[in-house]
């Protein structure tokens, strides 16, 4: 595999809504992304990918975008943006932004003359079709629920929307809609960007017979995603898309895609794939349900860890995976993946060491380097986020009681992650002076960034420790480019993997669980280079792991 200028890099996701207020209107600022630049660099980010920021309405948090070519004002100006790209250059951390272009906001201009004449010129930058018998084309279910097809006043035709309706779907199929995308997009990376997070790039590509499929619900509608599969997918767009701009600047690109084929990922992150990485959501999507969030299961540690495994051996020699423990679009991974009661700091420790020792590029999610957790929110009337309310009407509506609904939506919200962070253990947690735009997590004054600024065995100096590691001249090797592979593949309730490098060999090794453990030993140890807890006991034929006890050592093999 070549070798690329990222390979070695540490990423981190900002949502910039929640970052860091510096103006107190409740609602962070890109001012507040320059002010913790110096945190970034101490913490060892190399990459910062900043969610939207553009002009936008904010039905969906910015993903519905009515100017590509400027910042909201409740983010900051286009100088502020500028001034952020020329001091993270300073501290050589390279700025991503988020590329929605699957759709655009209803309020965008293109939008606007589409509703005037939706025969017209801009009527084809979408997909508007008639309806049938006073009814959508189709029976394509929204991600966001109801029909992904919305009438346009005065017509008898109805226009896509795979997410919300204030999000109209843009018609690929129109190169002149292309090459409106590929001119914005070369003008931002003339700018000094240093590539893009490619948001829901998968659905560019449509079945254009616009049919039925067997209804999954009792609404009569279909998941989309049953029409993706049909669609053929994006591969000949993606592939112009790279030609005509990421390649020309070498530009770094992480694409979201949910449902990748396993036979397709040569196509996303080969040797010439359409992006640099893709993001692994595999544990992301495991014990979902096609009714909703509410019959969602909770995976086991060893079904996380049999996802973890697949996904690192069938990338094994191709590329590198993104890889991810929460985002903006997840709840909190400490609260989604450990059992429940047992969301302890060595628990939070054993989850960064396993992320950080795999292979491929670690995005850290603002929040995550310090353990954040899910968040009770006392009603639904706390939850902002379109997708949880409507997934609250869909378990009502589905027979759960209110209170049983609210739990659902506790543990599957996106706004989880999207609570302010916990800067500090002041008022609003150092977020803002102002009332914040969501609810503060109650749990701010013991766990915030400042108090464990402090504290060696923080779970934010685990993560220094570990991104140390993987930066270091003596291990970046084996940990970049070293291979993988599973051992102690009998034993429940374990992480255990190899990563074998030309010169080094590191084993890592994770009990997922609150019972300790005795492992036979057959290896030379060289070196402890990472241990979240006082002590390892290793004898000459087995090795004692306490509960939630995560090490990485440096061994001989024999």
């Amino acid at each position: 595999m070549e070798k690329k200028w990222w390979h070695d890099k540490v990423a981190y996701q900002i949502y910039p809504k929640s970052f860091l207020d510096t103006n107190g209107d409740g609602i962070g600022d890109l001012r507040g992304i320059i002010n913790k630049l110096d945190y970034l660099k101490e913490l060892g980010i190399d990459i910062v990918w900043i969610s939207p920021v553009y002009c936008s309405p904010l039905v969906d948090q910015g993903y519905d975008i009515s100017d590509y070519y400027n910042i909201d004002p409740r983010f900051g100006t286009m100088e502020d943006m500028d001034e952020l790209l020329r001091e993270a250059k300073k501290r050589d951390i390279h700025i991503l932004m988020d590329l929605v272009v699957n759709h655009c906001s209803d309020q965008h201009e293109w939008f606007q003359k589409a509703l005037k004449d939706p025969d017209g010129e801009y009527g084809k930058y979408f997909y508007i079709r008639e309806g049938k018998d006073g009814n959508p084309p189709c029976n394509w279910r929204s991600y966001f629920g109801g029909s992904a097809w919305e009438p346009i006043p005065g017509t008898d035709k109805y226009y896509l929307h795979l997410f919300a309706k204030e999000q109209p779907d843009l018609n690929w199929e129109n190169p002149k809609v292309r090459r409106e995308i590929y001119k914005m997009i070369n003008w931002w990376l003339d700018k000094g960007l240093a590539g893009f997070r490619i948001d829901a790039i998968i659905n560019i590509k449509k079945d254009l017979r616009f049919r039925d499929f067997p209804a999954d619900r009792p609404d009569g509608l279909c998941s989309c995603f049953v029409m993706l599969a049909e669609s053929g997918g994006p591969g000949e767009f993606l592939r112009e898309l790279k030609k005509e701009t990421f390649d020309r600047y070498d530009a770094f690109t992480a694409g979201e895609l949910f449902n990748y084929k396993e036979e397709d990922l040569p196509d996303y992150i080969g040797a010439d794939g359409y992006f640099s990485t893709i993001f692994d959501f595999s544990s992301e999507t495991a014990g979902g349900s096609e009714k909703g969030w509410y019959d969602r299961r909770k995976i086991s540690p060893d079904e996380y860890r049999d996802i973890l495994y697949r996904v690192q051996h069938i990338t094994e020699g191709m590329g590198f995976m993104a890889n991810i423990i929460e985002n903006h679009d997840e709840p909190r991974g400490v609260s989604r993946y450990l059992p429940e009661g047992e969301c302890t700091e060595d628990a939070k420790k054993m989850l960064a060491t396993v992320m950080m020792m795999l292979r491929g590029l670690p995005f850290i999610y603002q929040g995550q380097e310090i353990g954040m957790t899910n968040c009770a929110f006392p009603s639904i009337e706390d939850i902002d986020d379109i997708n949880s309310r409507d997934e609250y009407q869909v378990a009502v509506q589905a027979g759960c009681s209110k209170e049983e609904a609210l739990k659902a939506i506790e543990r599957y919200s996106r706004d989880n992650c999207r609570t302010p962070f916990q800067w500090s253990a002041e008022e609003n947690a150092g977020f803002t002076s102002g009332k914040p735009w969501l609810m503060v997590n109650p749990n701010y004054t013991q766990i915030n960034a400042g108090q464990q600024m402090s504290e060696e065995d923080s779970v934010l100096s685990h993560y220094k420790r570990l991104i140390r590691l993987r930066k270091s001249e003596e291990y970046k090797e084996v940990v970049v480019y070293g291979s993988f592979r599973a051992v102690y593949t009998a034993e429940k309730n374990l992480i255990a993997f190899l990563r074998k490098g030309e010169e080094k060999t590191l084993l890592i090794l994770a009990n997922f669980q609150k019972e300790g453990r005795i492992l036979p030993w057959g290896s030379e140890l060289k070196k402890v280079l990472i241990n979240n807890k006082k002590q390892l006991d290793v004898q000459e034929d087995k090795i004692f792991l306490e509960g939630y006890q995560a090490v990485v050592l440096e061994i001989c093999l024999e």
